[in-house]
């Protein structure tokens, strides 16, 4: 009888992983960090660009189907909670099993979810398709697991920088898709015109195949010993810095999805073209482009929370000006322009302090609970901003809403502590 030592396991164990490791290795030879980033960025602009041109929908969808521009808001605002609700299950999904496949999954319900939008002729369909399905493909093919794999492949030195980049990608899909879209709804309709997004937003599943699996390439340091996810959870909501986080991204929510869905309505009722709405939007996502990449430079150099904070006052100082200045096509193409370098240059920075503080084993889920706050912050944002327009007629206050949850951010980004954990080893998931 072969009796076999426990230690002559382990060898035998030892040099069967060294064996797949190395297999693994070959066959991945292809995936270097410059093909991971590409393929995420491009899936940041295919997901980023065909959720930000769905407040295009608002007036010919509410006027053809007779609905009130609350029930539209109430569905764009479900899509932003479900997104929020769905994003750390995802994250959590993401940074075990790997981006990959929960992008594809999300791909597939995103682009169902569109699809039955334009077909739907009831208020509860409707909040149905644009609001549970459409959020849910969303978050599991968010723009930000595709950066929590991109900031995996570099070094800490370069973090901020890429995911700068990737969140410029994101608004880049904003600038193309918004006056395409708005050209398709002129010229085939809007129902056409939802269902050619859903085609695109099919493009994502074969870009997620070029990303890594959750370990593969990641590039970590010392301090980033293993946890397990109960063990990260339980850090993060004990570190003063990642609440304070959390609650500031809120009003980040607040001011993207109102804007994005109320914005071109907002143009047409002060008289304006709808094309003018409609190249705000695309105006907003060609200054964040510039705004992302500036923040993820700077985020690189100086202090990220006092940068955070800056933009939330700067935001705070526009809208103020955009209620006292005269509503001309100039004063609306410059608080676009204005508002899109601060648009979603917050992302690099706070998902940079998260990767920071925490390291990136668990930056897709961690990422995920603050990004659930900022989506109640798009919920409120859109269902209110519907809700008061239908009672007063106006939207002059969500606008002032919108300047002081503004200064209140400013203020809640300067306590935090931005300096690395040590920790010691801890035990990893089973």
């Amino acid at each position: 009888m072969r009796v076999e030592s426990e230690y002559g396991k382990g060898t035998s164990n030892a040099h069967v992983a060294t064996d797949e490791k190395a297999m693994n290795s070959r066959t991945e030879v292809w995936r270097t960090p410059l093909v991971i980033i590409v393929a995420g960025c491009l899936i940041a602009a295919i997901g980023f660009g065909a959720r930000s041109s769905l407040g295009l929908f608002l007036e010919p969808m509410t006027v053809a189907r007779g609905w009130s521009r609350e029930t539209f808001g109430l569905a764009l605002a479900l899509q932003n909670l479900f997104w929020g609700i769905g994003l750390p299950f995802a994250g959590a999904l993401s940074d075990k099993f790997g981006a990959a496949r929960v992008i594809m999954v999300g791909a597939l319900v995103y682009a169902f979810g569109l699809f039955a939008m334009g077909s739907v002729e009831t208020a509860s369909l409707l909040h149905i398709s644009a609001g549970v399905l459409s959020g849910l493909g969303i978050a599991f093919s968010a723009f930000s697991l595709a950066l929590a794999v991109m900031v995996r492949v570099v070094g800490p030195e370069r973090r901020t920088f890429v995911l700068g980049l990737g969140t410029a990608a994101g608004s880049l899909g904003q600038v193309l898709f918004s006056p395409l879209v708005q050209s398709f709804i002129q010229s085939t309709g809007w129902s056409g015109t939802l269902s050619m997004l859903a085609m695109i937003v099919l493009f994502m599943i074969p870009l997620a195949f070029v990303l890594p699996s959750a370990r593969a390439h990641t590039v970590t340091t010392v301090s980033e010993v293993e946890q397990s996810l109960k063990v990260a959870l339980v850090e993060a909501f004990s570190h003063k810095g990642f609440v304070l986080l959390t609650t500031g991204f809120f009003v980040c929510g607040f001011h993207v999805a109102f804007i994005t869905v109320h914005f071109p309505a907002y143009v047409k009722d002060i008289g304006l073209s709808p094309s003018i709405g409609a190249w705000s939007l695309s105006l907003i996502g060609l200054a964040n482009i510039v705004g992302s990449f500036m923040a993820g430079v700077i985020g690189q150099k100086f202090s990220q929370k006092y940068t955070l904070s800056a933009i939330y006052f700067l935001r705070a100082i526009l809208i103020t000006a955009l209620m006292i200045l005269p509503k001309t096509p100039l004063v609306i193409l410059c608080f676009a322009a204005s508002m899109g370098i601060l648009w979603l240059s917050t992302v690099p920075l706070t998902t940079g302090i998260i990767a920071q503080i925490f390291g990136v084993r668990y930056m897709a889920t961690l990422f995920g609970v603050v990004f659930l706050s900022h989506q109640i912050g798009s919920f409120s944002g859109v269902w209110l901003g519907g809700a008061l327009y239908d009672a007063t007629g106006s939207y002059d206050g969500m606008w002032w809403a919108g300047v002081a949850l503004g200064l209140l951010a400013a203020l809640l980004h300067l306590p935090i502590n931005e300096t690395t954990l040590e920790r010691r080893s801890q035990p990893s998931a089973a």
